[in-house]
Protein backbone atom coordinates (compact mmCIF):
# COMPACT_ATOMS: atom_id res chain seq x y z
CA UNK A 1 0.00 0.00 0.00
CA UNK A 2 1.22 3.44 -1.00
CA UNK A 3 1.26 6.02 1.66
CA UNK A 4 -0.18 9.25 0.84
CA UNK A 5 1.70 12.64 1.61
CA UNK A 6 -0.46 14.45 4.06
CA UNK A 7 -0.98 18.10 3.61
CA UNK A 8 1.02 20.20 6.37
CA UNK A 9 -1.46 20.95 9.58
CA UNK A 10 -2.51 24.69 9.43
CA UNK A 11 -2.16 27.29 12.40
CA UNK A 12 -6.16 27.59 13.97
CA UNK A 13 -8.26 30.67 12.41
CA UNK A 14 -7.11 33.36 14.70
CA UNK A 15 -3.70 32.34 14.76
CA UNK A 16 -4.26 32.52 10.59
CA UNK A 17 -5.41 35.97 10.79
CA UNK A 18 -2.92 37.28 13.16
CA UNK A 19 0.26 36.32 11.24
CA UNK A 20 -1.53 37.95 7.90
CA UNK A 21 -2.30 41.18 9.50
CA UNK A 22 1.98 41.23 11.19
CA UNK A 23 2.46 40.40 7.37
CA UNK A 24 0.45 43.17 5.96
CA UNK A 25 1.94 45.18 8.57
CA UNK A 26 5.52 44.65 7.45
CA UNK A 27 4.66 44.84 3.89
CA UNK A 28 3.20 48.22 4.68
CA UNK A 29 6.36 49.07 6.88
CA UNK A 30 8.84 48.15 3.26
CA UNK A 31 6.56 49.68 1.01
CA UNK A 32 6.78 52.99 3.06
CA UNK A 33 10.93 52.29 3.49
CA UNK A 34 11.05 52.12 -0.25
CA UNK A 35 8.90 54.60 -1.98
CA UNK A 36 9.50 57.93 -1.58
CA UNK A 37 5.88 59.14 -1.82
CA UNK A 38 4.53 57.60 0.90
CA UNK A 39 5.27 58.27 4.69
CA UNK A 40 4.36 57.38 8.13
CA UNK A 41 5.05 59.05 11.15
CA UNK A 42 4.21 58.08 14.59
CA UNK A 43 4.07 54.52 16.90
CA UNK A 44 4.53 51.28 15.70
CA UNK A 45 1.06 50.48 16.76
CA UNK A 46 -0.43 52.85 14.53
CA UNK A 47 0.76 51.17 11.78
CA UNK A 48 -0.62 47.69 12.80
CA UNK A 49 -4.20 50.10 12.06
CA UNK A 50 -3.21 51.12 9.06
CA UNK A 51 -2.61 47.32 8.22
CA UNK A 52 -6.00 46.83 9.84
CA UNK A 53 -7.46 49.51 7.75
CA UNK A 54 -6.05 48.06 4.54
CA UNK A 55 -7.98 44.47 4.92
CA UNK A 56 -11.01 46.71 6.09
CA UNK A 57 -10.76 48.52 2.96
CA UNK A 58 -10.03 45.31 0.96
CA UNK A 59 -13.18 43.23 2.44
CA UNK A 60 -15.44 45.81 2.19
CA UNK A 61 -14.98 48.28 -1.04
CA UNK A 62 -12.58 45.54 -3.82
CA UNK A 63 -15.29 43.09 -4.61
CA UNK A 64 -17.72 46.11 -5.89
CA UNK A 65 -14.80 48.17 -7.41
CA UNK A 66 -13.88 44.88 -9.05
CA UNK A 67 -17.14 44.28 -10.44
CA UNK A 68 -17.15 47.64 -11.56
CA UNK A 69 -14.37 47.88 -13.32
CA UNK A 70 -14.14 43.98 -14.62
CA UNK A 71 -13.91 44.76 -18.14
CA UNK A 72 -11.26 47.14 -17.92
CA UNK A 73 -9.67 44.30 -15.95
CA UNK A 74 -10.42 41.84 -18.91
CA UNK A 75 -9.33 44.49 -21.37
CA UNK A 76 -5.40 45.16 -19.78
CA UNK A 77 -5.03 41.52 -19.66
CA UNK A 78 -5.53 42.56 -15.16
CA UNK A 79 -3.32 45.04 -14.99
CA UNK A 80 -6.01 47.70 -14.50
CA UNK A 81 -6.20 46.06 -11.31
CA UNK A 82 -2.61 47.59 -10.37
CA UNK A 83 -5.04 50.88 -10.36
CA UNK A 84 -7.68 49.63 -8.50
CA UNK A 85 -5.09 48.06 -5.66
CA UNK A 86 -3.53 51.70 -6.04
CA UNK A 87 -7.09 53.12 -5.14
CA UNK A 88 -7.59 51.17 -2.43
CA UNK A 89 -3.81 51.91 -0.75
CA UNK A 90 -5.38 55.70 -1.37
CA UNK A 91 -8.22 55.78 0.46
CA UNK A 92 -6.85 53.58 3.63
CA UNK A 93 -4.29 56.48 3.36
CA UNK A 94 -7.47 58.93 3.67
CA UNK A 95 -9.00 56.51 6.30
CA UNK A 96 -5.69 56.46 8.54
CA UNK A 97 -5.47 60.68 8.02
CA UNK A 98 -9.26 60.57 9.62
CA UNK A 99 -8.39 58.52 12.30
CA UNK A 100 -5.19 60.71 13.59
CA UNK A 101 -2.59 58.52 11.78
CA UNK A 102 -0.24 60.21 10.41
CA UNK A 103 -0.09 58.01 6.85
CA UNK A 104 0.37 59.40 3.81
CA UNK A 105 0.67 58.95 0.55
CA UNK A 106 1.88 61.78 -2.08
CA UNK A 107 0.89 60.99 -5.64
CA UNK A 108 -0.84 58.06 -7.65
CA UNK A 109 2.24 56.45 -8.76
CA UNK A 110 3.72 56.24 -5.20
CA UNK A 111 0.35 54.80 -4.62
CA UNK A 112 0.74 51.85 -7.45
CA UNK A 113 4.64 51.44 -6.36
CA UNK A 114 3.19 50.87 -2.92
CA UNK A 115 0.35 48.65 -3.95
CA UNK A 116 2.93 46.70 -5.89
CA UNK A 117 5.47 46.27 -3.43
CA UNK A 118 3.04 45.53 -0.54
CA UNK A 119 1.61 43.15 -2.87
CA UNK A 120 5.01 41.17 -3.41
CA UNK A 121 5.90 41.20 0.02
CA UNK A 122 2.68 39.73 1.33
CA UNK A 123 3.01 37.07 -1.29
CA UNK A 124 6.49 35.77 -0.08
CA UNK A 125 6.27 36.55 3.30
CA UNK A 126 2.78 33.99 3.06
CA UNK A 127 4.46 31.57 1.32
CA UNK A 128 7.68 31.20 3.89
CA UNK A 129 5.19 31.74 6.99
CA UNK A 130 2.81 28.47 5.26
CA UNK A 131 -0.42 30.74 5.00
CA UNK A 132 -0.43 30.34 1.20
CA UNK A 133 -1.68 26.85 0.87
CA UNK A 134 0.10 24.72 -1.97
CA UNK A 135 -1.54 22.29 -3.98
CA UNK A 136 -0.96 18.58 -3.56
CA UNK A 137 -0.68 16.42 -6.67
CA UNK A 138 -1.75 12.76 -6.00
CA UNK A 139 -1.24 10.47 -8.48
CA UNK A 140 -3.04 6.75 -8.02
CA UNK A 141 -2.05 4.10 -10.65
CA UNK A 142 -4.89 1.29 -10.81
CA UNK A 143 -4.00 -2.43 -11.93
Amino acid sequence: MIEQPQPAARPPRLVSLVIRWLITTLAIFVAIYIVPGISFAGEGWQLGVVALLLALVNMAVRPLLTLLTCPLIILTLGLFSLVVNAVLLLLTAQLATALGVNFTISSFFSAVLGSIIISVVSLILNILAGEVARPVVVIRRQQ
